[in-house]
Formats: structure tokens, sequence, C-alpha cells
């Protein structure tokens, strides 16, 4: 078995991890029990291009245990745990190719030892494995049933190619599905980036001024977090529906120019490039910190920030000193790739438990269709999405009630009214 890892004795360590996780994600675990009994994904050959945690490590058994021949690389450089790696490696023989703090050329490089299975279905995080066989390897692409997407930024990504006619194979945006969108990008990336925050700063949120660049799902999820912790909350916006939900939920809402002089904090959530740049880093305040929870690391124009500033040195773990010409120093989390995997652990896994167990059940979907999805992308099936939401509730113990056949006929007429 092929693989690249940073130290394979590190595997201990790692199967701890995945096994503390694993307790967290009973949707997972039952959708795994099915797998290792209906082996729905034997024949297939799944390339991964994910975060290298302990809860994407549950989800690389699930999809192992369902027949599948499984290969996994890192979607970000900053995010892998290589104790995680080093578990899939040694107690679970699946071929990791990731290294913490791995430079561009072996990011990529790790990418085509994933695309080198040849395989017949892709889950991304980012869409690097979409981009990368659409430009480097498209005399793979005739054998690929379809591929996953699980991020905001992926689906735009991926939207685009669509609309541009360039979308050579379907695809499924699970970050779309109510069971992933409505619960990892709120509650999820909500408290990891908090967390992400506190790590690398360790800095008392109560009274500060915190800027949130963005007001979709990702966006409110910090907003509420940062709120809960007496942070004085201020959302910028581009979209005036999403800032009149900011205002009506009781944020300050202000262009950027007018937050930049004020923030204490701010985060970026958008999917978008330069959401802070050189105008706003002439504003800011001695201390500002600064930290992205999009997935790519260019929503803070670093760029434009060293360009101006005369030192940068490290002053904690993942936290860089920008030192500006006149003396002010502002603070940038984890290089400015996502603060909360970058700087914390990333989602916690009760919520990866539904955005996981919707990856695989779309993969055993793709698997078993008779006629191949059009090219295009397309929906998490409402089937999946329900079954994952009464799965998790399930394991949660709590009960609901069911529609009575009178109700359902009401639902279902025209004719009745007053």
């Amino acid at each position: 078995m092929e693989y690249d890892i940073t130290d394979v004795e590190l595997h201990e360590a790692g199967r701890r991890r995945i096994e503390w996780a694993n307790r967290q994600m009973p949707v997972l675990q039952l959708v795994r029990q099915e797998f290792a009994e209906q082996q729905p994904l034997g024949g297939e050959r799944i390339g991964c291009c994910l975060h290298v945690t302990s809860e994407t490590a549950n989800l690389m058994r699930t999809l192992k245990a369902g027949g599948a021949e499984v290969a996994l690389c890192a979607s970000n450089p900053l995010s892998t745990q290589n104790e995680v790696g080093a578990s899939l490696v040694t107690d679970y023989e699946i071929p990791v190719f990731a290294r913490h703090g791995e430079d561009r050329e072996t990011y990529y490089n790790h990418i085509n030892a994933v695309l080198d299975i040849k395989p017949t279905i892709t889950i991304d995080d980012g869409a690097d494995v979409i981009s990368t066989l659409h430009s480097e390897r498209p005399e793979q692409i005739a054998d690929i049933k379809a591929g996953m997407e699980e991020t905001t930024t992926g689906v735009i990504r991926l939207r685009a190619m669509a609309a541009d006619g360039a979308l050579k194979y379907p695809l499924i945006a699970v970050n779309d599905a109510n069971t992933k969108h409505l619960f990892d990008n709120y509650y999820g990336t909500g408290q990891s980036t908090i967390d992400g925050i506190l790590r690398a700063t360790n800095t008392l949120l109560a009274g500060k001024n915190f800027v949130v660049c963005g007001y979709g799902d990702c966006g409110r999820g910090v907003c509420r977090r940062a709120a809960g912790m007496g942070a004085k909350v201020i959302v910028c916006e581009v979209d005036p529906l999403r800032a009149l939900q900011a205002t009506m939920d009781g944020y300050q809402v202000m262009p950027i120019a007018d937050a930049a002089g004020i923030g204490d904090i701010f985060i970026t959530v958008t999917g978008d490039r330069s959401v802070i740049r050189r105008e706003q880093f002439e504003l800011m305040k001695d201390g500002a910190v600064l930290g992205n929870s999009g997935h790519f690391d260019v929503e803070i124009d670093l760029p434009d920030l060293r360009e101006m500033s005369t030192t940068i040195r490290t002053v904690r773990p993942n936290l860089e000193a920008y030192q500006l010409e006149d003396g002010r120093e502002v603070f940038v989390i984890g290089q400015g790739r996502l603060t909360n995997l970058a700087a914390a652990e990333g989602h916690p896994a009760a919520v990866m438990d539904m955005s996981f167990a919707n990856q695989a059940l779309c993969t055993a979907y793709v698997a078993g269709l008779s006629e191949p999805l059009a090219i295009a992308v397309h929906p998490v099936p409402q089937e999946i999405d329900e079954r994952v939401a009464t799965l998790k509730l399930q394991t949660m113990g709590i009960s609901i009630d069911t529609l009575t056949p009178e109700q359902e006929e009401y639902l279902a007429s025209w004719k009745m009214g007053t």
C-alpha cells in the first residue's frame, strides 16, 4: 500500500482520537453497520480530498466497510492531524497522502496520488480534486460516475463551472443538504471558529468589537457564539436580505470601511477573495486580530498586508504579528487559513456525524444508480436528508409526532377552506 504521512509511529494516539470521535458519531455508526452487511460500494474506487481529522477517519472506515477501495488526501495543508493519518494507514489499512504543513507542491502531488487509484467516485471539500481532474487529468473523467462536494465555497465553484459549460461529470452538493448546512455550517463553524480564536490568542471576547464579514449559515453561527461570549458583534454584508436579517437579529450592520477602524477581532466567512484588504489594514487599531473561516486563504489579502509590513513574526502557535510602518501591529490567525482547523480541531464530531452520514449515503446512492446522473450540480435526494435527520433524532432518544390520515388529506387538498 502506497502512502505519504509524517510518522507511522503516531498511530496509537491517532487511533484513540478516532475512537473518541466515533463515540459521538452514532448515525455514521449505523450507516457503517448497514454498509458492512449490504456492501453497496463493492467494486467502487473512491478518491477523497478532505480534512484529515478523526471525524473524517470514521467516514473513511464507513466507505471501506461498504466494500470500496478508498484513498485520502488533505483538503487544507494546516488541517491534517498527523496521528490520524498514521492510524488510518497502520490500523485501518487506508492509504493517506497528507502531512501537516505541507507546501503547495506536496499538496497537489498528494491530490494526484489519490487520483492515481482511478476513482469511480470523488468526495471533495473545496473542489480541488474536481478542478485537478478537469485541468490536468481529463482522460480519467469518463470513468467517474459522480462526485460529492461538501463546502459552500466548493459548490460555488462547481455551479460556476456548470454555468460555463465546463463541468464534465455530475456532482452532488452535499453542502446544501438541510442536515449539513443548517447544522455543520451553523453550529459547527460557530463553535469551532471561536475555539480557534481562543486557542490562538487566549483573548477575552467579552466587550470586544467582533466583526464578521458574511452572514450566511456559517457567519450566523459565528455571530451567535461570539455574542454568547459577550462580544459586541458587527456584521458586514453585500446582500441586502442577509444584512436586514442580521439587523433584525440584533447586530450592528455597516460597511467594512466603517468597521475597520473600530473592530478588535475580524472573521471573514464569505467564500470570496480580498474581503479585508489594504484600505482596511490602513484603518485598523493596533492589536487588531484577523481570522478567516472561509475555505480558501484568499479572504484576507495577505499579499497586501505583507507588502505593508516591516516585520512579520510568530508570537504564539498559529498567530503571526505583522508590524506596519507606523508601528501598529495586526495579528493573523493560522496564516489566513481556516481558523477552526488551522488553530483548533474543526467541527465537533457530533455535528460532523450528520454531514458524513450524508456523504456516505450519497456515495451509496450514486453507486446504486442504474442510469448515470446528468452532468450538473444535483441536490442531495430528499429521502437521504430526511433519513439522516430521523436517525439523528433516534440516536438522541427523541420522538416526534406523525400526521393523522385526516391531517395528511387536509394538507394535500385544495378544496377545504374555512
